[in-house]
């Protein structure tokens, strides 16, 4: 917005504001006047990257709506209010970057603390001056938090055993602070984080044991006092690594050899450690190794060949024998690097005193900046192929923006004592000798952080930009009609201008289940997508049925032009399905985004939807039985996604055809697939543009307008008065719970159902348990959902029916002739053709909500 000068006192005045973002104005200074506390209705508030100094006012903590509070990257100083506290809705808090000083406060039963912010799922108040303990008391079991960051501060004290209490977070970053003493002991129930970083520290004792910690792929403990010990085996167990760095922690011995074949594995830093005798990395190390660095140890012997894994073992008595000191791994590293980005074989030519010329030879006046990277201490910065890559992607990102660009200079990367990596950045003009005003705006809009996501190895990142010209410009500049504009115009242009999978995208979560299949090996496993391999296809798209390498059946969703998402929404869509595994859920294989496609990959579900067989199109038909078998597996997948996937999942369109039935008959529910996100702050919840499937819609949708998990349990039971009845919800013109409810009489055997009933489901036999399964299906669809039970509640229920219907629970894998009754053998029609074939993940917008638990 280029706005400048203080924010008056009269933004008191704006009762009814909501939303305020005044994100990325350099030139507005003064301090947030206390009257900012009178607009009780405002949700979010966001100051990022502007000029704002001042102690934050203790009035924040009268907005008791917000959701998002994010100052970071401005001039607040003094200490964080206790008020804030009072923000029972808050969901996100960024401090990052100011002066704060002080401690972290607490409540103490008469000033409110950060520890009651309960609905929070991000504390970020890294890079401050904060000092002081972190108080045990800031953390519990009755939090939801996924971020602590607390890095580069001055924090003393150990680290508080609370922490493990705090079982829903992702990442943790105490590093660079003045943290003593030992780990505590139980930091291995937080299972669920995947980036822990305490290096820079004062810590000691012995290294805790982190087995268990299968999410954990990024682990950073450097330049600690740990006890002097050998490599601990649990490291090389740790199925999700991708990333280790213990530099300077007094280990020693020898590195398991284990260590070298996790499969994400891509980095290594041991250096300056006591590590000695022979350095074996094996036969079987990861294809996604990139650099291991043993510099400084007592490594005596090294003889395998690395292929193109960087390999630095400089300061090794390796290296001081004379058949060796030519090896590329005993050259010595410098830390700092003088590359700038070469001419693109063209002459050079001489510019006048203040232009500057381009990779392409051309004499202008270039945008320029500097880079701020969160960068690995194992980023070798002579290597010139990461600063192609990138200098690669940011022209790749600027083009999808059709913005005048020539090219794209990068030069002199160091890195600061903060451990941020600094790149000197220019874009140059194309047909121009200089942007214009605009061009200016939209060249910092588009570079914005908020916008742009570096490849991986860069990860994070801010932009400051020089003044240009008569223009004072910062990368960020928001507008935001400005962002919506740019970003549709964007997914018209370039559907996959966000992301390329290709050179990676920043920030966690990272991928770990979802192998990354190129548009060629999937053009080859279909046989060049022919007719012969396609078993269905519908609005989205058709699906592909193939064989992997391995044996392996897969289905493949390719997506037709017009239903595609844009790129940072099937990035979601995809990190999201990567995370959430059950037995009863559709598993995500892998995925293709490239050259103009959009491809999931799934297993292969073989008989079909449960919708096919209750009308009998997939020729395979349920009997009592087996129809218990699979709405107690479609229930237990919706019990892991409202309970036990983090965040927790609405699924909006549960149906008989989102339910598919595997080899043994058991049930996976699929169409989970994340798309069309935004912060609901009424809700703290991420939720998606609403399009259920008509007859399983919750009632109460109508008039909230709202979906819920128990509008799960409303379309859950229609499925189950379908598994009764073979109907669909709505067939010639009637609801099927109503001619259920219409029919139903309690004082008659099989409740008077006969007429309504699917013979296929074995009338004529002892249906024992039926009539407590239509009791429980009619509690699902009460009209109010407060009447509803829940999906636990469901599963228990179910569990006792089909106990009372003499079936083991156990035994829920193995088919038999009494589950199913096959018809039409030989049938030349495929389970999955049709509009009827539905795997998880479509591609138009999906019905699914994040909810915070």
């Amino acid at each position: 917005m280029n706005l400048t000068g203080q924010l008056s006192g009269d933004i008191g005045s704006l009762s009814e504001l909501q939303y305020l973002d005044l994100s990325f104005n350099v030139d507005m200074t003064g301090s947030l006047p206390q009257a900012i506390g009178s607009l009780k209705k405002l949700s979010t508030l966001c100051l990022t990257g502007s000029g704002f100094t001042g102690p934050i006012p203790s009035t924040i903590g009268s907005l008791q709506q917000l959701v998002n509070l994010s100052l970071n990257s401005n001039r607040f100083n003094g200490q964080i209010p206790n008020s804030i506290g009072n923000l029972s809705k808050l969901y996100y808090l960024d401090l990052t970057n100011n002066l704060l000083e002080g401690s972290i406060p607490v409540s103490d039963g008469i000033n409110p603390g950060l520890d009651m912010l309960l609905q929070a799922k991000h504390f970020h108040l890294g890079m401050n001056k904060l000092s002081g303990t972190i108080p045990p008391r800031l953390f519990s079991s009755n939090m939801i938090l996924i971020h602590v960051l607390f890095d580069n501060n001055n924090l003393n004290g150990s680290i508080p055993s609370s922490l493990g209490f705090v079982q829903t977070l992702e990442m943790v970053r105490f590093d660079r602070n003045s943290l003593s003493g030992p780990l505590p002991s139980n930091l291995n129930n937080l299972t669920n984080v995947n980036e822990l970083s305490l290096s820079n520290n004062n810590l000691t004792g012995a290294m805790v044991n982190l087995t268990g910690m299968n999410s954990l792929s990024n682990l950073d403990m450097s330049n600690n006092s740990f006890n002097a010990s050998d490599f601990p085996p649990w490291i090389a167990s740790l199925p999700s690594l991708i990333t280790l760095k213990m530099e300077r922690t007094q280990l020693q011995g020898q590195v398991l050899v284990d260590l070298f074949s996790r499969p994400y594995l891509q980095t290594v830093v041991l250096r300056n450690n006591h590590f000695n005798g022979t350095l074996n990395i094996g036969t079987t190390y990861s294809n996604q190794l990139q650099l291991i660095d043993f510099q400084n140890n007592s490594i005596t012997n090294f003889t395998q060949n690395t292929g193109n894994i960087t390999l630095l073992l400089e300061g090794n008595p390796v290296c001081e024998q004379t058949n060796q000191v030519a090896e590329s791994y005993c050259i010595a590293s410098s830390p700092n690097s003088s590359y700038s980005t070469p001419p693109n074989n063209c002459l050079q030519v001489t510019c006048n005193s203040d232009q500057v010329a381009s990779p392409n030879c051309k004499c202008s006046y270039p945008y320029k900046g500097t880079m701020f990277f969160r960068a690995l201490s194992s980023l070798d910065l002579k290597n010139s192929s990461y600063y192609s890559d990138l200098a690669e992607f940011l022209m790749q990102t600027l083009k999808s923006y059709a913005l005048p660009v020539d090219s794209v200079s990068l030069s002199n990367p160091t890195v600061d004592s903060s451990g941020y990596l600094e790149l000197s950045l220019e874009v140059f003009p194309s047909g121009e000798e200089s942007f214009n005003k605009t061009g200016i705006t939209m060249v910092g809009f588009v570079l914005n952080s908020l916008i742009f996501n570096p490849p991986s190895l860069f990860g994070p990142f801010y932009l400051i930009a020089y003044a240009y010209g008569n223009y004072a410009v910062l990368a960020g500049v928001y507008a935001f009609h400005q962002k919506k504009r740019a970003e549709r115009a964007s997914e018209q242009n370039n559907p996959f201008a966000h992301w390329d999978v290709n050179l990676g995208n920043g920030g966690v979560p990272q991928l770990k289940s979802a192998k990354r299949f190129s548009f060629e090996e999937l053009k080859k496993y279909t046989n060049n997508f022919s007719e012969g391999n396609s078993i269905g296809s519908g609005g989205y798209g058709k699906v592909y049925q193939s064989t992997l390498p391995t044996g392996e059946v897969i289905a493949i969703k390719r997506a037709q032009r017009d239903s595609m998402q844009g790129g940072l929404e099937f990035k979601t869509e995809i990190e999201l399905l990567s995370r959430v595994h059950h037995k009863n859920l559709v598993s995500l294989v892998g995925f293709c985004f490239e050259q103009g496609e959009q491809m999931l990959v799934y297993e292969y579900i073989p008989n079909g939807t449960l919708m096919d067989s209750l009308s009998g199109k997939s020729g395979i038909r349920l009997d009592w039985m087996g129809r218990l078998k699979a709405t107690l597996g479609a229930a237990r997948g919706l019990v892991y996604l409202h309970e036990h996937a983090n965040p927790s999942i609405i699924h909006r369109d549960i149906k008989s055809n989102n339910i598919l039935l595997d080899e043994s008959f058991n049930a996976k529910v699929a169409d989970f697939g994340l798309s069309k996100s935004e912060l609901d702050s009424e809700r703290n919840s991420v939720t998606t543009q609403v399009k259920g499937t008509l007859g399983y819609l919750d009632p109460e949708y109508y008039m909230t307008q709202q979906l819920t998990k128990k509008s799960d349990v409303y379309s859950f039971g229609v499925v189950m008065l379908e598994l009764i009845t073979a109907r669909r919800p709505i067939e010639r013109g009637k609801y099927i719970v109503g001619e259920v409810r219409k029919a139903m009489d309690k004082t008659k055997d099989l409740y008077n159902l006969h007429e309504i009933i699917d013979p296929f489901i074995g009338l004529g036999k002892s249906l024992k348990g039926l009539e407590e399964f239509v009791n429980l299906a009619m509690r699902c669809v009460e009209e109010s959902g407060d009447k509803r039970p829940t999906m636990d509640e469901v599963v228990k229920e179910i569990e006792k029916i089909m106990q009372l219907a003499g079936m083991n629970l156990s035994a829920d894998s193995e088919p038999s002739s009494a589950n199913y009754v096959e018809v039409s053998k030989g049938s030349s029609h495929h389970p999955y053709n049709s509009d009827s074939f539905g795997y998880s993940g479509s591609f138009p917008p999906s019905m699914i909500e994040l909810q915070s638990k």
